[in-house]
């Protein structure tokens, strides 16, 4: 019997994405702690921001008029206007003196910012008011911020599904929101599997048994996780027996959203994580065209109705695989599952950058080389892109994108991916 071809990455994405329901479950979120979260509804302003017209500038409003008909002739400064007061109407014949974010009076049709202004007479010479002289003739509209310029009263300022960042926060707190309807978080129950596991701490390096590891893939993981904004449950290590892997997922399943697993689902004796989400759920086994992370697991366990399923996912054992896996594949899924729109759960444009070395033949899968900008703005490649080898992404900065059996020469554009744009 033949074995199935490898799964084209994209296809590979896009059955994991149409898996996909976006968790139901919403709750309200302090705007100050909102960082990350995914809103839940439409977000509509109640008021114009700003609420009114202000200056932009410290300086003078006036009245274009005035100055047109007397060009170079002193004005009186009849009032001043400071952030957070209300002035008077401006009447013909004067100005006002104004500050940044301070309201403009009826009747001013522009500002003057101070540096366009001079002093024409202080304020008690000769029993007169302060006046002041402009320099050139503004235009109409010139440092006023106008009402409503940035947000206006009833419109849709953000839809249901935006992924809340730092300026995002700013514009809610700017239309009063203090608190936020968001998506509950997705949570997930990160598993360990394999008896030859050890956790730092544990056992001292001097110490360890021929065949043991410490677990590192248990680290960048949760990590990994934690930054797409997830609620982890560490499960820790199950031990290679059948019964316990199996209690261990049913138990995980009741309160999770997504079991993700790294080793474990190979067709070895050992190897019982498969046959318990079998016996629990269903399992695809997918050959994926890339190097490194060609195994990949995506499944199911049933739950009581109304739950639903809880999803699977099993990464390759291999730390390197397992990373990358997850950056180009989990990623997407998982933001998909917290509520993000189809669109925005993609891999990030590449950019083009140039190759400052040499690959003379390119692996028949598409491989994502671990590389990093140089001081010329060109790509400098790891030396050994082995999948057990995490210091090629300590050492990088990015992954390349090369095509499958792709040659690259030294100047060559290449697909750039950032861990900057992976990473969240």
């Amino acid at each position: 019997m033949s074995r199935p071809g490898l799964m084209q990455l994209e296809d590979a994405l896009a059955a994991l994405l149409a898996s996909v329901e976006p968790v139901s479950g919403t709750e309200s979120s302090a705007t100050f702690d909102a960082d990350g979260r995914v809103l839940a509804q439409d977000l509509v302003s109640a008021l114009n921001v700003p609420g009114h017209d202000h200056a932009s500038m410290d300086g003078y409003a006036v009245r274009l008029a005035d100055l047109q008909v007397a060009v170079g002739r002193p004005l009186p400064v009849a009032q001043r206007i400071a952030a957070g007061h209300a002035g008077q109407a401006l009447q013909p014949g004067t100005v006002a003196r104004i500050f940044t974010g301070a309201p403009v009076p009826a009747g001013a049709d522009a500002v003057v910012m101070q540096e366009d202004a001079e002093s024409a007479g202080e304020a008690g010479e000769e029993g007169g008011q302060a006046s002041v002289r402009f320099k050139t003739l503004p235009s109409s509209g010139q440092w006023i911020r106008r009402r409503g310029e940035d947000v206006r009263a009833g419109t849709v300022v953000l839809p249901a599904g935006t992924r809340l960042g730092p300026a995002e926060l700013g514009l809610t707190a700017s239309m009063g929101y203090a608190h936020l309807p968001v998506r509950r978080r997705v949570r997930v129950a990160l598993f360990s599997s394999g008896d030859e596991l050890v956790m730092p701490g544990d056992v001292p390096p001097e110490r360890m048994k021929p065949g043991a590891i410490y677990n590192s893939n248990r680290f960048f993981l949760r990590a990994l996780l934690h930054r797409l904004g997830c609620e982890v449950s560490d499960r820790g290590i199950v031990p290679d027996q059948r019964e316990a892997t199996v209690a261990a997922l049913r138990a995980a399943a009741d309160s999770h959203d997504l079991i993700l697993t790294s080793g474990g689902v190979s067709v070895g004796e050992e190897d019982h994580i498969r046959p318990a989400v079998q016996h629990l759920g269903g399992l695809d086994l997918w050959q994926i065209g890339m190097k490194p992370g060609k195994p990949f697991a995506h499944g199911w366990l049933d739950r009581p109705s109304p739950q639903g399923r809880c999803h699977f996912v099993g990464l390759p054992g291999n730390p390197v695989s397992s990373f990358v896996t997850f950056v180009v594949l989990v990623r997407p899924f998982l933001r998909r599952l917290q509520g993000l729109p189809l669109e925005a759960c993609t891999l990030p444009k590449p950019q083009l950058r140039q190759a400052h070395f040499e690959l003379a033949k390119g692996d028949k899968r598409r491989e994502f080389l671990r590389v990093r900008l140089n001081a010329q703005g060109g790509l400098d490649l790891f030396h050994n892109q082995s999948s057990g080898v995490l210091t090629s992404v300590v050492w990088g900065d990015g992954l390349l994108d090369n095509p499958p059996d792709g040659v690259i020469r030294y100047g060559d554009d290449v697909h750039y991916l950032p861990f900057d744009t992976l990473l969240d």
